[in-house]
């Protein structure tokens, strides 16, 4: 269903006449049998829609979400291709032919094939951003499974951050512009660990951009879980970005669980601003060996050329020990400091070429995007225009008096 346009999925709405709401069955009503210990009728072939279930198969799942969080597939428009993972794909759609949404469709191409595992993610994915709602965090509009399994979102215009800094390689971003996104991530995460969700994927593809390009998102929470106490999934996220408490020789070879909490995000963060400030892959070239075998020996990306304020950040957030790491609420009130030092700065020197990346018609375009939290700067400037209009009407009255006077 790759178009130009939206094309509905995956049959057009076709007026009815009304059944009462007592007989009225939900549109996944087939999947929401096997809540109530039934065989639910999955999707195969097109020319296969009238055969019955296998009842021996082992592939059926008891889902358990809230009806109020699933949505009519017919009301669910599918466009154009915009993002591949693992097990599915994201497209653009529109909800109900007027809300521009992401449409997060697992296992696209043959839904019959979707695992137990897959289902339980999927659900659990479901049930997270039901209960989240952040500026900082996308959207969650409803969800279908039935006919496939789909999670449909707010659209966020700005792309994936990761595409973002691609566009502006080899160059780096604006200092206040790393900063400003950094927090923005900060701020969602605080939500999260306050919540008692681990996110446990924390990289610039799982991160998008509102349509200006100002401000960050998170998403992807197919890994996220709610924390609890004792021993969770080693070895989830990826590892670039992957704590080192989160894979040890012994769940290498024998895939125990391991014993982390939270702090597996701050370290993922700290990896993520780091290439804010960069803007370059971290571990780039090494595989993925390399890179556990690297961080679980503390060796860490390089700190040289970067301010000594954020070095410090950086440091104690993907510190080996995971209890000698920040909340994130202390990383925002930080990151907050510092932002609105660098905008202190910049308006006590206006031409002072400190924290500019290079002059070239990329660099400009960044600066330009840069968002600065600076309320005693804002005010500064708007004083500077009072005092301009005063001046101007005193000219003007004097103007005035002098006509009148002859």
């Amino acid at each position: 269903m790759r178009a130009r346009g939206y094309q509905i999925a995956p049959s057009s709405m076709e007026e009815t006449t009304k059944i009462p709401a007592e007989e009225t069955l939900h549109p996944n009503y087939p999947f929401l049998m096997s809540s109530h210990g039934l065989k639910s009728f999955d999707s195969h072939d097109d020319d296969d829609d009238d055969s019955l279930p296998d009842l021996d198969s082992d592939d059926q799942f008891p889902f358990s979400i809230n009806t109020e969080l699933l949505v009519d597939s017919r009301d669910v428009y599918i466009g154009e291709l915009i993002g591949v993972g693992s097990s599915s794909k994201v497209y653009r759609g529109l909800f109900k032919k007027v809300n521009p949404v992401s449409v997060k469709i697992f296992q696209p191409e043959r839904a019959s094939t979707v695992t137990i595992e897959q289902k339980k993610k999927f659900q659990r994915e479901v049930m997270l951003l039901s209960k989240i709602k952040h500026e900082n965090i996308v959207q969650f509009i409803g969800a279908c499974i039935e006919p496939k399994l789909m999670i449909i979102t707010e659209l966020m215009e700005g792309n994936t951050l990761h595409k973002f800094m691609l566009t502006t390689r080899p160059n780096p971003l604006d200092l206040k512009l790393s900063i400003s996104f950094a927090l923005d991530i900060a701020r969602g995460m605080e939500f999260l660990n306050a919540n008692g969700i681990i996110h446990r994927d924390l990289k610039p593809r799982n991160m998008l951009l509102t349509r200006d390009q100002k401000h960050v998102k998170l998403a992807d929470f197919g890994l996220a879980r709610e924390e609890t106490k004792g021993f969770m999934t080693s070895e989830a996220g990826t590892y670039r970005w992957m704590a080192p408490e989160l894979f040890s020789y012994e769940a290498l070879q024998n895939g125990e669980k391991n014993d982390y909490d939270h702090k597996v995000d701050v370290y993922s963060f700290a990896i993520v601003f780091w290439e804010l400030l960069t803007n370059k892959t971290p571990f780039k070239g090494k595989n993925n060996i390399f890179v556990a075998y690297a961080a679980s020996k503390n060796q860490r990306p390089s700190l040289d050329n970067l301010p000594k304020e954020v070095g410090s950040i950086l440091e104690a957030c993907w510190a080996a020990d995971p209890k000698a790491r920040p909340e994130f609420k202390e990383i925002t009130v930080s990151l907050m400091n510092l932002l609105r030092s660098l905008c202190s700065d910049d308006d006590a020197s206006p031409r002072s070429n400190a924290h500019v990346a290079t002059e070239d018609s990329t660099s400009k375009l960044v600066q330009e995007r840069a968002v600065c939290d600076c309320p005693g700067l804002k005010m500064k400037k708007k004083k500077k225009r009072n005092k301009v209009l005063n001046m101007m009407m005193v000219l003007f009255l004097k103007m005035f008096r002098n006509c009148l006077s002859k």
